[in-house]
């Protein structure tokens, strides 16, 4: 396990922010289990000659922060984080998967505010945008349980998913990107989907490691405008403490004009009218990680699975941006491969995959097989 850890922590300051000598690095802690791949990034950084500062978050203190502040305090509090964000070159951040509805704790209100104020100004605005950066969740009990592992089973899974050879699936990559780039309309078909939009020239980015752990994934974004039809997410997802299921969503001239989930129809609604550009789609996505063939409850792994899609409502992402803005970015993901009722995507009406799996001979080289 030590060796595991050492081998992350260097993944994650050699190839995904890619430290330098003299640089700053912002190490945003929220789990007290994570505490020995913190030691191994700090003592790591050092060596490189990086300069590491760390923080450590809790569920429990940031609730009691939103909860009880005004606008104006939030705002001050932004200022503050924003004013120190802006001074790093890098940043690491380390969640651990605590009891996801324990933010359902949050004032609606307030979280709004924060959602706005704090997480657009710093994160948005500023971490996105100023700094090399990258997210990772860190094994525990709770997203073990979640996922249906026991923790030891959960763990392996982890490093196995986490440690892939990032550089052969940087390759495998590229002639997808290509042909994204090359093409105007998508079609996805399956189970209650027949959705289309064009993605053409807005540009393509590939994801190896660099901006999350464990990563895989192929992503561009849609015209604004172009989105017709309906397309009916298989997974779970939680949002702001909430959970959802069977979210369906059906859009005209790129915009939700119906939406419907299991059992939060409320909720649903109230985040796709935060602001106007939470009912449009910020992005779309292929995940390719051969590792993760299920769904587990947390975004950081279930975007990356291996023949899924998701489309994120809300802001567009700066490396293929489509234009749109909005305080929420929130991936909503849908597995084809047989085992969740399959599916088809065409690009420009000719089929790229099926169930799952990449059909053009130049694509193939993503397929699981061909990654593992």
């Amino acid at each position: 396990m030590e060796e595991k850890i050492k081998k992350l922590a260097q993944n994650l300051l050699q190839n995904s922010v890619d430290l330098q000598p003299g640089e700053k690095l912002y190490i945003d802690n929220r789990s007290t289990s994570s505490l020995p791949l913190v030691e191994a990034l700090i003592e790591t950084a050092c060596q490189i000659g990086g300069v590491p500062l760390y923080i450590m978050e809790d569920v429990r203190l940031q609730r009691a922060r939103i909860n009880n502040s005004t606008a104006k305090q939030i705002a001050i509090y932004a200022e503050l984080q924003k004013q120190l964000m802006s001074q790093m070159d890098a940043y690491i951040g380390i969640r651990d998967f605590t009891n996801p509805l324990d933010e359902s704790l949050i004032k609606e209100e307030q979280n709004r505010l924060y959602q706005k104020i704090y997480i657009q100004q710093v994160h948005f605005d500023v971490r996105l945008r100023q700094t090399k950066w990258c997210l990772l969740r860190y094994p525990g009990d709770v997203i073990a349980y979640r996922a249906g592992m026991s923790t030891q089973a959960f763990t392996d899974f982890y490093f196995q998913t986490c440690l892939v050879d990032y550089k052969k699936m940087k390759k495998a990559m590229q002639p997808l990107a290509k042909q994204m780039s090359e093409t105007d309309k998508v079609k996805i078909v399956g189970p209650g989907t027949n959705l289309t939009f064009s993605i053409k020239n807005i540009p393509v980015t590939c994801c190896y490691g660099e901006r999350n752990v464990p990563d895989g994934e192929v992503y561009t974004a849609p015209v604004l405008g172009t989105m017709n039809g309906t397309i009916q997410f298989n997974t779970q997802t939680i949002h702001n403490g909430k959970q959802f299921s069977n979210i369906c969503l059906t859009f005209k001239d790129g915009k939700v004009v119906c939406a419907n989930s299991q059992g939060s129809q409320e909720e649903l609604h109230k985040i796709l009218n935060i602001d106007a550009g939470a009912k449009i789609i910020g992005e779309f996505s292929f995940g390719v990680n051969p590792y993760i063939t299920k769904a587990i409850g947390d975004t950081l792994f279930d975007e990356k699975i291996g023949g899924s899609i998701h489309l994120a409502l809300g802001n567009s992402l700066e490396k293929s941006d489509n234009g749109n803005r909005s305080a929420i970015h929130w991936d909503l993901v849908l597995i084809q491969t047989p085992d969740y009722g399959g599916g088809q995507i065409f690009f420009d009406d000719k089929l790229i995959r099926k169930d799952g799996l990449f059909i053009p001979q130049e694509l193939q080289v993503l397929n699981p097989e061909n990654l593992f």
